[in-house]
């Protein structure tokens, strides 16, 4: 796959001003998902990368909602691009690079809440001619419904909206291709939007990508934020329970196996806990486990296909 052609940086301190940005989304965030906790509260844990940089782990465990909520900031340098980029970029092998991302991870305690992850990064290769954005948002539900992703993707749309109306549509299909698991034959969950590799040409591409990543961010908290409101408090039983864990263990499968994120985090040398936050505190797997027909658990698997949801 050859690069995109990218038009120059305006800035000398884009790097700077990415990561200020990064930075500013964690901070907002935290204290967005700690209002909604109300009895959780995150843990900071600072790590330095052997070879260049380091980043933030905020880290909640144990809420009131969340079982385990995490949001990361990282901004990782070195003298050789890892395998992970190379594979899908074979011309930044061998070169220096700079990458600054947030990330986040939300597993709910109640089954009747969505699991949530969103990240977005930032990527400079070489002197800097060569740049990228990318990133994206995913909702993962229990037990899935319609109004839910409706919601969810309806917010996204919006975002994308605003920048381009063609941006929705592809990286809709691109989050259906990528959250998806071959061996099983089914999506994660019910899908989002996703893209890398985003560098607009023209002189002011840089400036165009920054300002749709940079408002994606905060474009989370409407994404996401309603559907915890609205299912918070939701009766479950132990029945639903053990539905969780079986597709946390579907999310763990996912993360281990595909994730170019995760991948790129172990290769870099980065924090294994930091990088790891995104599994779920606990998941199960059964051997050959079928939901009974019409059940809910059912009707939730019926979902995890692509379809227009906005």
């Amino acid at each position: 796959m050859s690069a995109p052609t990218a038009g120059p940086i305006p800035l000398a301190n884009a790097r700077e001003r990415v990561a200020e940005r990064m930075w500013a989304g964690q901070k907002r965030l935290v204290d967005a998902f700690e209002e909604i906790d109300a009895h959780g509260r995150f843990k900071a844990s600072s790590w330095e990368r052997p070879g260049g940089g380091g980043g933030t782990a905020r880290v909640l465990e144990g809420g009131a909602v969340f079982e385990r909520a995490g949001v990361n900031v990282s901004e990782v340098y070195g003298d050789r691009v890892p395998d992970s980029i190379v594979e899908h970029r074979p011309s930044a092998g061998g070169l220096p690079f700079y990458a600054t991302g947030i990330s986040m991870v939300i597993h709910p305690l109640n089954p009747a809440v969505p699991a949530f992850h969103a990240n977005f990064r930032y990527f400079e290769v070489g002197d800097g001619a060569d740049w990228w954005f990318g990133g994206g948002a995913d909702l993962t539900p229990i037990y899935g419904r319609p109004e839910d992703a409706a919601h969810f993707h309806g917010a996204l749309k919006t975002w994308l909206d605003r920048h381009d109306a063609a941006h929705y549509p592809r990286f809709k299909d691109w989050c259906d291709r990528y959250f998806y698991l071959p061996h099983r034959g089914e999506m994660r969950g019910i899908g989002g939007v996703f893209f890398d590799d985003f560098t607009p040409s023209g002189d002011d591409g840089w400036t165009a990508a920054f300002a749709l990543v940079d408002e994606g961010i905060r474009a989370l908290e409407e994404a996401y934020l309603p559907l915890v409101r609205r299912h918070k408090n939701t009766p479950w039983t132990d029945e639903h329970r053990a539905w969780q864990l079986l597709r946390r263990g579907r999310y763990a499968e996912f993360n281990l196996l595909y994730d170019r994120g995760t991948r790129f985090g172990l290769q870099t040398n980065g924090h294994v806990e930091a990088i790891l936050m995104s599994m779920p505190p606990h998941a199960r797997w059964q051997f050959q486990h079928t939901p009974e027909p019409g059940s809910p658990e059912a009707r939730t698997l019926a979902l995890l296909q692509p379809r227009d949801w906005a």
